[in-house]
């Protein structure tokens, strides 16, 4: 796609929109340089985002998209599942990772989570798993209450890698292998983590990165699938470019595909992200660490555990969860009113409308996602805070419990 004729004007007005999103200068110009080229869509800028993705996890390939969302519904597609099929995965995460199964008009069968780390509880998601391949009243347990039908064995296991943190993925994969189903891991939140010593977004049969604004790094939105699948790389290529297949002409589709594609300049701004990505890393991670030091000395405040298994964290958001006496919701009211943007963070996916109506969740149902939901805070949090900032959170967070 050819690049459009733009005047003095409208170019000046693109350059202003990136300045004031904070894009660094020499992201910027990389951008900009895309408006002068002779493609936004379809060009060389992609393929190279994707190289660079194959060197930085040792993936065979790299399928870039438009997000994160389309990434984990190639992810769904290429595993098989399909209309009844169960996918096995969480409750506690945002809710695109749930939606990509309903997208394809299977079920979630949420497990709940561990209590420190929010990510799925690798003995109850055991459990599942075994009980489901058995069936009977003992698989019942694990349905929703309506529009599940009979319980089957499951067809995929979707953990989430919550925070940044990565799920106990050497459980996911044992589960995932013994009942020979795929592992997709949702490592949208963890780039530049590690469990174990490997990259997060590598465990499974598939891992998907999202690039949105607040991520580690970001293409403004955008998303990025790693596999070392041949075969499925093939075919999530062709999905993400409405259903062209290798040898396909412009009008001819041979699968059911989307528009999926990732464009010019999301990967160009990418490309420059990528060659900052450990120094992006490790601001994050010195503003986590001012938070820690600050956060140990109040007495209400629990903060976020990293497991010894993750063997390097890569903060996404920076979640504290308050004891039981604080209201929470109150709480984050005076924060606002001292200038102190929060968020809850995550509203549990089961309670949400449409999962309710759907399939008929209820309050109390995971108990565990709930207390999460109930009593976890998102601070300010980004790798250009100062520790100045930092210290001003804290402080207004002190008064605010004590008021």
């Amino acid at each position: 796609m050819s690049s459009p004729d733009l005047s003095g004007a409208e170019r000046r007005e693109v350059e202003a929109t990136l300045r004031a999103a904070g894009i660094p200068d020499p992201d910027l110009q990389a951008v900009l340089a895309i408006l002068d080229g002779p493609s936004l869509s379809m060009g060389p800028k992609v393929p190279a985002f994707e190289r660079l993705f194959c060197e930085y996890t040792g993936s065979r390939h790299a399928i870039a998209v438009n997000s994160g969302t389309a990434g984990l519904h190639l992810c769904v597609r290429a595993a098989g599942v399909g209309p009844g099929d169960f996918v096995l995965t969480t409750p506690f995460s945002f809710v695109a990772s749930t939606n990509v199964i309903l997208f394809e008009q299977a079920v979630p069968i949420f497990v709940d989570v561990d209590p420190q780390t929010g990510n799925l509880d690798p003995a109850l998601a055991a459990e599942a798993a075994r009980d489901l391949a058995a069936g009977g009243e003992k698989a019942r347990r694990w349905l929703p209450r309506q529009g599940a039908g009979e319980p089957r064995p499951i067809k995929a296991v979707l953990p989430v890698d919550v925070f940044g943190q990565p799920a106990d993925l050497d459980a996911m994969r044992q589960i995932a292998d013994e009942y020979g189903v795929r592992l997709i891991e949702d490592a949208c939140e963890a780039l530049g983590s590690e469990y174990k010593g490997c990259k997060a977004g590598t465990l499974g049969d598939y891992g998907v990165f999202a690039f949105y604004p607040n991520k580690q790094i970001t293409t403004g939105e955008g998303g990025l699938i790693v596999t070392s699948d041949d075969e499925a790389a093939a075919f999530m290529r062709a999905l993400r470019n409405q259903g062209r297949a290798p040898g396909d002409t412009w009008l001819q589709h041979t699968h059911l595909g989307y528009n999926y594609r990732m464009d010019e300049m999301s990967a160009a701004l990418g490309i420059a992200q990528m060659a900052r990505a450990e120094e992006l890393l490790a601001k994050r991670e010195r503003v986590a660490a001012w938070y820690d030091e600050r956060l140990a000395e109040i007495p209400q405040v629990e903060r976020y555990r990293i497991r010894p298994e993750t063997t390097r964290m890569s903060w996404f958001v920076y979640v504290v969860k308050f004891d039981p006496s604080v209201d929470r919701d109150a709480l984050a009211q005076k924060l606002e009113a001292r200038g102190i943007p929060v968020r809850p963070y995550f509203a549990p996916i089961h309670l949400q409308p449409y999962m309710v109506e759907r399939f008929g969740y209820r309050p109390g149902d995971f108990p565990v996602t709930e207390d999460l939901g109930r009593r976890g805070l998102a601070l300010p949090f980004s790798g250009v805070m100062s520790e100045a900032m930092v210290e001003q959170v804290c402080r207004a967070l002190v008064e605010a419990l004590s008021g």
